[in-house]
């Protein structure tokens, strides 16, 4: 891993979703459609196999093992590298609470990392970062936190994808936006959650670009409409979901203590800012 001076919840359980192996090509297959191209210049993918299209990781360049949380400042480029929890980091990777792989300081960048099996608690931002073509071949207790504090805070997930997300994908406990754009996921509970029953609560902005998301999963955001959040989809594509039981945006009542209690659903024009025809089910 290279590092460069810098220029620049509330969960809910499902059923893990199996992931298709890609032996002969060593990348992970995740059953997808529908998914664009990766952005040219990563290694060898793997072939498409007959009946399904797939995202294919990108073919690891080594291994490595963590077994306390690497902390990132500056631009970090990981170089195709397999990061894997081990020790303290290792496990099941499922429960709460546990520590990240990762730690971004403000205004960090981490970019080209694959996460495997255990991803722990995946990557915390503790302000303002950016996260470029980062996969996670089997989510963690989440694969991101962002935690900043500042409602200037800026989170962007640019490229990437993720798979196999027992509940929440991008926990979103701090104040400011956070951006995904040119994302896939595979099997989740909610992709984006606006945390529901933080002890300190802030205004959150959400905004999905591009996205592609397979089912099965419930949620591809989930924000409190009382504490002011908005969440904005465009070019949303729902892949494998032909009951419509993916819910492209989720109204909650906040809380600080206590279960956030959940309202209706759909776009509104004040919390979930998006056309019907921003969303397609395919």
């Amino acid at each position: 891993m290279t590092a460069h001076s810098p220029h620049s919840g509330h969960r809910r359980r499902q059923n893990r979703t199996p992931l298709i192996a890609a032996a002969a090509a060593g990348v992970l297959a995740v059953t997808l459609a529908a998914q664009a191209a990766l952005a040219s210049g990563e290694p060898g993918t793997a072939a498409e196999p007959a009946g399904a299209h797939v995202l294919a990781v990108p073919r690891a360049s080594g291994e490595q093992r963590l077994t306390a949380t690497r902390r990132i400042t500056g631009v970090v480029d990981g170089a195709w590298t397999r990061f894997t929890g081990a020790g303290a980091l290792g496990g099941d990777g499922r429960g709460k609470g546990q520590k990240p792989l990762f730690e971004l300081a403000d205004g960090a960048v981490l970019k080209n990392v694959i996460l495997g099996a255990s991803a722990a608690g995946g990557v915390r931002c503790l302000g303002s970062c950016t996260l470029q073509n980062v996969y996670w071949e089997d989510v963690g207790e989440n694969a991101a936190a962002f935690l900043g504090t500042s409602a200037d805070a800026a989170y962007t997930v640019s490229g990437g994808g993720a798979a196999d997300a027992a509940g929440t994908v991008f926990r979103f406990d701090g104040a400011g936006t956070l951006s995904v754009r040119d994302f896939a996921v595979a099997g989740f509970g909610e992709l984006v959650r606006s945390c529901g029953d933080c002890g300190e609560q802030f205004r959150r902005d959400v905004v999905l670009q591009d996205v592609t998301a397979t089912a099965p999963g419930g949620e591809l955001v989930g924000v409190n409409r009382n504490f002011g959040d908005t969440a904005r989809l465009s070019g949303v594509t729902v892949v494998g979901d032909p009951g419509r039981d993916v819910v492209p945006c989720q109204r909650f009542e906040g809380v600080t203590s206590g279960e956030p209690a959940k309202l209706d659903a759909g776009p509104d024009g004040v919390t979930c800012l998006y056309e019907e025809s921003d969303v397609a089910f395919r």
